[in-house]
């Protein structure tokens, strides 16, 4: 099975190559694909309707329960029958349905075989979150193919209604199918129903949250305006997705859950009457429609309402007549729709009012045509013919059942109400398509090959043999059915049930849904009378009405918030912290264990922490600010030290000295002085702000250091990483090797930021400058080691040379940390922040040309590098027998120098390294040498200025 769906997407990938090899008859091939899977799945079906399911397991990600669970039971296996078959025979038809050279259909045969693979994994899935990704697949390729034109607005409209329509649906149904998870302990659906979560309000409340995702799949009221927009879509995405296959999911979540949740309070009240009303309302929506594409479409709508409300009425005869109908809806449904894109291509409209002569141009179009509405509206002897007298039985049991009397007789009533307003429309469809109409000027339509109509033919006779194959058919679907208590009555599919209450009611649909269609004028105008005088809802105007709602809210929200101002967002992260967690805070809170020090260094740091922090907060001065700041950093690590923990020690100094620097290259843009404004509401609410954060982050590290009651994870480290990872540094050996994948996700999250961060503020710097005189020249510096550049008065030689005495031994220190950083403090991070601070001081010392010299590369160009390596290094201990990123051991002996002992994370290590070494890059040629040429600019400029004014 998980071949068989595999095998959909595979071909769906190669569909473009196809398609420009064979043109549309590419399409034939790829009808080979579901068609396959129809014929494997004769046997396992054959199996599971004789009682003999068949499961399919394969792990994927067990410690969440997410693996390939699949089955072919008595019901998904039918519908997956349903699925394939008409599947295969809809990508057959596309063969002759599109043009020759059609430059759009290599998009589309890829998407359409995908669904087909999507589908067919939705019905055969036996796990809750398998079930819940190809249920969003088909909605993502759903959108993809109902917007096959995106150059039309309409076909652009429908695809993002459908998209948000089924996403809302599907997220509400992720949560009660995790819900029914974390409740029955199982995420496999076959456990989960075999042993299902004690009945209480949780169990209600999920089940209520999936039932919103299959009314909206299904397009019940109030979610049924997105199926008619997606007509807009080509004629094969109709009669597939929307005919017997997309739309049918919503009803076989309803019949997968109905025989252990149907007893669940709600379910048949919302599902029967929302079923009922869907059903009428669709019905009475086709009476008035003129595209024949658009009157099948609120029929299915109709339909619709009408299975959902037999799969949800929850007895036994009622899912028999369920399952069967939906067989039945798939066969009649999508051949009509087949027919509507023949006449569409031959005549060129659907209009019915233009539509004539059709009957006598087309005698087999016209034959197929009344074969798959007599279907459709219940007429002998077809299949919807059987199946519906079955569910006419149904009702008729509920209606006559004490227990469901009540709602039993309202819910007969409005079947048959459906069923009258389904023979109309029906009998409308025929007519509008085929009929001499008076005044009309009969169509001469174009010839197209006998395979256009051998598709539709294949669907219409299948109706017609099923209905005479009842009896055969019975026992295969009763085997779904069975999993329901006994009814009043034992269900069978045969054209003669005897003289039975079902019977009469049928022969009253007919009579009643042709009279309807006879005085179809009157009934028009009285339609439109009642319209006008009492305007009904609107769903569609109702949704869209709500879409610009939420879209003025968001412009509204948007507005206020996104104001541009850095205070204003902090302030709102800031007091989203201290009220949201901090309410759990004050809620959890217990008296902690407080152990003042564990020696006297630590008080004494802790009190210059807590004195320079409260100074740095009074000081007037932007630099005075800045180093106190850089006191609190500094303190930190010596907290580190005074813990035994030199790594993160070593790791905290270069950071914030980094940091300082960085602050200090940016002071230069800002005025040397914070404002000196008085002390009005807006500083005291910031101050107060301050306060609660600083008393929530405190309360947050009390609680947390008392709340641990296992042993830490990292206690059982220090073996693994000596053994396994070939280090006896712990904390290097972790980032590298047991979460060398999180280490390489933040390498490219850095990458990212840095790149980002200095190419917007290079387009700012450039933009500046393009408003001044070009960039004046510069003397170059001398590249030799210890030579003096004279050329600047404001460079100091000593510095310089003294600078470039000690550079090179610091960048040997840095790689020496690098290397050892596996079993000493170190690591390709201190190393590469040690050989930043570095090219810092030469930046510093000279300025952006001592820069180049020391460093003449471009730091995108490193950190690149950086990356590379340190994603290469995971696949080199994959050639030594290993695992992606994990730590191979190689010892060689080197004459007499010894054993080398080669760890190959050190190469991760040397990626990082050139990584921490590319950002310093990046900050200094952004905030330091961008920052510099800008300055020199608008010092020339004013030069120039005040030249002219003096000149002047």
């Amino acid at each position: 099975m998980v071949l068989l769906v595999a095998l959909h997407f595979l071909v769906a990938a190669a569909a473009p190559a196809l398609v420009r090899m064979l043109d549309r008859r590419a399409f034939l091939v790829l009808a080979l694909v579901p068609a396959a899977s129809f014929v494997w799945l004769l046997g396992p079906v054959a199996r599971a309707t004789d009682g003999d399911p068949t499961y399919e397991h394969l792990t994927w990600i067990p410690q969440i329960g997410l693996n390939l669970d699949l089955a072919v039971t008595a019901l998904s296996g039918i519908i997956a029958l349903l699925v394939t078959g008409v599947g295969a025979l809809v990508l057959a038809y596309c063969a002759w349905y599109f043009r020759p050279h059609d430059g759009e259909i290599w998009r589309f045969s890829g998407v359409l075989t995908a669904f087909a693979g999507a589908m067919l994994g939705l019905v055969l899935a036996d796990n809750v979150y398998v079930l819940y990704i190809f249920w969003e697949l088909t909605t993502v390729l759903s959108f993809l193919l109902i917007g096959h034109n995106p150059e039309r607005r309409a076909n652009r409209r429908a695809a993002l209604n459908a998209l948000i329509v089924t996403t809302f649906g599907g997220l509400a149904m992720l949560v009660g199918l995790v819900g029914l998870h974390l409740l029955s302990g199982t995420p496999r659906l076959s456990e989960l129903l075999a042993d299902p979560p004690a009945a209480g309000p949780a169990v209600t409340t999920f089940v209520a949250l999936i039932l919103v995702g299959a009314l909206s799949k299904s397009a019940l009221v109030p979610f049924h305006f997105w199926l008619p927009g997606a007509m807009a879509a080509p004629t094969p995405v109709s009669a597939y997705l929307h005919a017997a296959a997309m739309v049918k999911a919503g009803v076989y979540l309803v019949a997968l859950l109905a025989p252990v949740f149907a007893d669940t309070p709600g379910w048949r009240p919302v599902l029967v009457s929302l079923g009922i009303a869907t059903m009428i309302l669709g019905g009475l929506r086709a009476l008035r429609q003129y595209d024949i594409k658009l009157l099948l479409a609120y029929g299915t709508v109709s339909q619709l309402g009408f299975l959902v409300a037999v799969a949800g009425a929850g007895t036994r005869s009622a899912a028999f007549a369920a399952l069967a109908l939906l067989c039945a809806h798939g066969l009649f449904k999508s051949a009509l729709f087949l027919v509507v894109g023949i006449i569409d291509r031959s005549v060129g409209t659907r209009d019915l009012r233009e539509l004539s002569g059709l009957r006598s141009a087309r005698p087999a179009l016209f034959v197929i045509t009344a074969l798959a509405a007599a279907s459709m509206a219940g007429l002998p002897v077809m299949f919807g013919f059987t199946a519906k007298e079955a569910a006419l039985a149904a009702f008729v049991d509920l209606g006559t059942d004490l227990g469901h009397r009540g709602w039993g007789v309202a819910a007969l009533v409005g079947i048959v109400v459906g069923s009258i307003l389904t023979v109309a429309y029906s009998a409308r469809f025929v007519w509008g398509a085929f009929a001499d109409k008076a005044g009309v000027e009969p169509c001469h339509p174009r010839a197209f090959s006998a395979g256009f109509t051998i598709v539709p033919g294949i669907l219409a006779a299948a109706s017609l043999v099923a209905g005479f194959a009842g009896p055969a058919l019975t026992p295969r679907i009763a085997t779904y059915a069975d999993q329901f208590p006994e009814g009043t009555h034992h269900a069978v599919l045969t054209l003669w049930h005897g003289l039975t209450p079902a019977l009469g009611l049928s022969v009253i649909a007919v009579i009643a849904g042709l009279a309807l269609f006879m005085w179809r004028r009157p009934v028009a105008a009285a339609q439109h009378a009642i319209v006008d005088r009492l305007p009904m809802p609107d769903a569609e105007r109702s949704y869209q009405a709500l879409m610009r709602g939420v879209d003025r809210l968001a412009v509204e929200v948007t507005g206020r918030t996104q104001r541009g101002s850095l205070p204003v967002y902090l302030g709102i992260i800031l007091v989203t912290l201290v009220v949201v967690p901090g309410t759990a805070l004050i809620r959890a809170w217990e008296t902690p264990d407080v152990r003042l020090a564990d020696n006297p260094l630590q008080i004494v740091t802790g009190l210059i922490m807590a004195a320079a922090a409260i100074l740095t907060v009074r000081s007037r001065r932007r630099l005075r600010a800045v180093l106190l700041l850089g006191v609190t950093g500094y303190g930190t690590a010596i907290l580190f030290v005074a813990h035994g923990a030199p790594d993160l020690a070593l790791t905290q100094v270069l950071v914030e000295t980094f940091l300082l620097v960085t602050f200090v290259l940016v002071l230069r843009r800002l005025p040397p002085f914070f404002s000196d404004r008085p002390f009005n509401i807006a500083r005291w609410w910031r101050v107060g702000l301050g306060t609660a954060v600083g008393l929530t982050v405190s309360g947050f590290a009390f609680v947390a250091t008392n709340a641990r009651t296992a042993t830490p994870i990292s206690a059982g480290w220090a073996e693994p990483a000596y053994e396994y990872g070939g280090g006896k540094n712990i904390v290097n050996v972790a980032l590298v090797d047991i979460r060398a994948w999180d280490t390489i996700g933040e390498l490219s999250v850095l990458v990212v930021a840095a790149t980002g961060i200095a190419s917007l503020i290079f387009l700012l710097t450039d933009r500046s400058m393009r408003q001044v005189r070009p960039r004046r020249l510069v003397t170059p510096d001398s590249n030799a080691w210890l030579a003096a550049n004279l050329h600047d008065q404001r460079r100091s030689i000593v510095f310089e040379i003294v600078t470039r005495l000690i550079f090179h031994t610091v960048i040997v220190f840095s790689i020496y940390l690098m290397i050892s950083g596996h079993n000493s403090p170190g690591g390709g991070f201190a190393g590469g922040l040690i050989a930043g601070l570095a090219l810092m001081v030469r930046y510093l010392a000279g300025g952006r040309e001592e820069l180049d010299n020391a460093a003449p590369v471009d730091a995108g160009f490193v950190l690149g590098l950086g990356l590379a390596v340190a994603a290469l290094s995971g696949l080199l201990p994959t050639l030594l027998g290993g695992g992606v990123l994990q730590s191979a051991i190689v010892d060689v002996q080197i004459p007499l120098l010894g054993e080398l002992h080669l760890v190959t994370s050190v190469f991760f290590d040397i990626g990082v390294y050139l990584v921490v070494v590319g950002l310093a890059l990046d900050v200094l040629r952004s905030l330091g040498s961008g920052i510099d040429a800008q300055i020199e600019d608008e010092d020339d400029a004013a030069a120039d200025q005040n030249t002219s004014e003096v000149t002047a």
